[in-house]
């Protein structure tokens, strides 16, 4: 193992892995490395390994060959099928006899993974918590973290190319959400006739309610927009919690033009219904990032999230930080749990004075 080298200019790997295990987000925050991949080995085919419920988040990029997937409910069926299901991931990917694998991920898992791939090249990152003898026997480089603290998700991301001489210029490399046209057909039929594209989606819920705005303040926003003649599209995920407060978000709002599909969508049908919106407003979670991907004008409402990892990246539109209103604590010393609604300092107006010089 070595520290950061720069590879030999005629390594030219033919077949490539990525591997990244974690939420629906940092998935499509691995696009940049994808496309520079394939930019600069453009004979190459490259697979990805992910846990199985991100896999839409990639499924229909045409930059991946195949993707790999560990699925976490393989537990719920025992450690005797859990094992035996990931022995036999881990022959598959072996089989496939790659030259390069990138391993973006900071868990023993995909550095015991890389390692049994048997890969000439195995680059991860020189994790401050993973500087272990075993750690660095997985890999044969291993690629600094020293700018890691100052850097977009992005950007950390892309480190793992120095090795290989590769480099993009300072917020370079562009995150890609991709769908297919069944994706879009599919909220077509759910949105009726008026499928024209001067609607706006509002996404008000991410998994951790202090994420959230208060459900009265979105209610507002609704009511401006559609006083203004815009047909509104609220979307959530299925959790029950998040369709209680898209109900509260309605309730506070029933004479707007809303429409809500909460609930109804998969990842790449949401994709394809921000794509064609002429605005997103949304709280700090998946949709987000994929509204700033598919460059639809946005305005992200953030509370206590490290802004310096997390914004959109690419975003056309307006970041409202609830720190510019009052005062937050620290991102670390949040308990998720909490009921705490941080956002709640954003005042209405705010929001709505954004959409207004957003929309056309």
């Amino acid at each position: 193992m070595t520290l950061n080298p720069i590879l030999s200019g005629s390594f030219t790997p033919k077949r490539i892995l990525v591997i990244k295990l974690r939420h629906h987000g940092d998935m499509l925050l691995i696009t940049p490395v994808i496309s520079a991949l394939k930019q600069h080995y453009a004979d190459a085919t490259i697979d990805v390994l992910l846990y199985e419920e991100t896999r839409d988040m990639l499924a229909a990029n045409p930059e991946i060959h195949r993707i790999f997937a560990i699925d976490r409910r393989w537990k719920q069926q025992g450690t005797r099928h859990q094992l035996g299901m990931e022995w036999a991931l881990m022959r598959d990917l072996r089989r496939q006899h790659y030259d390069l694998v990138l391993n973006l991920a900071d868990q023993w898992r995909s550095a015991i993974i890389t390692a049994f791939t048997r890969a000439p090249v195995r680059i991860g990152f020189d994790f401050p918590k993973r500087r272990h003898p075993l750690w660095r026997l997985c890999h044969t480089v291993l690629a600094l973290t020293d700018s890691h603290a100052t850097q977009h998700t992005v950007e950390q991301n892309l480190e793992i190319l120095q090795p290989l001489g590769l480099s993009l210029p300072p917020g370079q490399g562009s995150v890609t959400m991709s769908y297919a046209r069944e994706d879009w057909d599919a909220c077509r039929a759910l949105l009726g006739e008026d499928t024209g594209e001067g609607y706006v989606v509002i996404q008000p819920t991410s998994r951790w309610f202090f994420k959230c705005w208060r459900e009265a303040r979105m209610s507002e926003v609704i009511n401006a927009l559609s006083a203004a003649g815009r047909r509104i599209v609220i979307t959530s995920g299925p959790d029950a919690r998040e369709l209680q407060m898209v109900e509260d978000i309605l309730a506070g709002c029933p004479q707007a033009n809303v429409t809500s599909l909460a609930g109804k969508l998969t990842l790449r049908q949401l994709a394809a219904l921000i794509d064609h919106a002429a605005l997103f407003i949304g709280v700090d979670s998946v949709p987000m990032h994929m509204a700033a991907a598919l460059e639809t004008p946005l305005i992200a409402l953030f509370g206590p999230s490290k802004l310096t990892f997390w914004r959109p990246w690419q975003a056309k539109g307006e970041v409202i930080w609830a720190g510019d209103f009052g005062s937050l604590p620290d991102p670390d010393d949040i308990n998720t749990n909490t009921d705490e609604r941080y956002l709640d300092l954003i005042p209405t107006e705010a929001v709505i004075a954004a959409a207004k010089r957003i929309l056309p």
